[in-house]
């Protein structure tokens, strides 16, 4: 009779000690379990040592220590444009991004991805960038909010 009690409360501590452990946005990882046991986050294995997050965000999505951020691949960046209100210079299925760039919408992919103020609140290998930088975007209703983030670190 007793057996049983001891055995629930370890199974209960183990089940919290499991809650508290739980990785966060950015975090590295190799496989999605690494980032949450139950498949909510996945694992970015292309990301230097892997990245945990939340593939297809939307502004609500992403944990209070992330942001969701639209990604648009270099290679379909070509045309030049102006992003002062109002944008002009991209096609109707297009949208101007703060470097002055065409991006297709057809191409954009969205992660959250861990916010940060400076360097040092990345891991090593990654760097604080502002979104609207190098094909990047954060998915915001604040037009004028400056959004940083930890993305790998260039050289």
């Amino acid at each position: 009779m007793i057996r049983f009690p001891i055995a629930a409360l370890m199974l209960a501590l183990v089940v919290v000690a499991g809650v508290g452990c739980k990785r966060e946005i950015g975090d590295e990882c190799t496989t999605a379990a690494d980032c949450n046991p139950n498949g909510t986050r996945s694992c970015d294995a292309t990301q230097p040592g892997g990245y945990c997050t939340i593939q297809g965000c939307d502004e609500t999505s992403c944990p209070e220590e992330a942001a969701c951020i639209r990604y648009f691949p270099a290679q379909f960046l070509i045309d030049a444009c102006d992003p002062t209100p109002p944008t002009s210079g991209c096609q109707a299925d297009e949208i101007c991004l703060a470097a002055g760039l065409c991006a297709p919408l057809s191409t954009e992919l969205r992660y959250c991805a861990k916010t940060c103020s400076t360097n040092d609140d990345c891991r090593g290998g990654y760097e604080c960038r502002m979104a609207g930088t190098r094909g990047s975007m954060a998915l915001t209703s604040n037009p004028t909010a400056n959004v940083h983030f930890c993305a790998p670190a260039t050289n």
